[in-house]
């Protein structure tokens, strides 16, 4: 991912109004993000209980989401992440949603998944060993890319029907 500025980073946001996004809290160690290493850059906002951010490169542009988190817990055992597909504790992924942008969010349309819930996705398929017992280890590479995809379409979904 290439490098943002934070005035780039507030520049990206297609589902939030200028009010939220003088809201926007980076994360305390912004200076140090590895931009190279990044196939997305989400963060939960330090400032924010319950609110996150999530900027992947969509048709070569970097375009972010402002998310929420749903509050409460799981009663099953596991779940599995929708944008790295790796087995988690049901404590460690939640449902964030993320309202549409354009006039389908004025409305109060949104689109949601399931996500790590401290959004470390793109680490998590970079481990070395299996989350889970039941998780097959494929090619990290392979990860990696499906992970990079699923976000992307993830934002994409809140983008449909934005330019109508």
């Amino acid at each position: 991912m290439r490098p943002l500025t934070e005035d780039d980073i507030r520049a990206t946001f297609v589902n939030a109004g200028p009010e939220e996004l003088r809201l926007v809290a980076l994360p305390i160690d912004f200076i140090f993000v590895d931009w190279d290493h990044l196939d997305f850059f989400a963060w939960r906002d330090p400032r924010t209980r319950g609110r996150a951010y999530l900027i992947a490169e969509v048709e070569g542009e970097p375009t972010g989401v402002v998310l929420r988190a749903a509050e409460g817990s799981s009663h099953a055992r596991s779940a599995m992440c929708n944008l790295c597909h790796t087995m988690q504790p049901a404590d460690q992924v939640a449902l964030f949603t993320a309202r549409k942008a354009g006039v389908a969010g004025t409305h109060g349309d949104s689109v949601g998944t399931y996500i790590c819930r401290d959004l470390s996705c793109h680490e998590n398929v970079r481990l070395a060993a299996p989350l889970a017992p039941s998780e097959l280890r494929g090619s990290v590479d392979l990860k990696i890319d499906g992970t990079r995809r699923r976000t992307e379409a993830f934002v994409e979904r809140v983008l449909e029907g934005a330019a109508a």
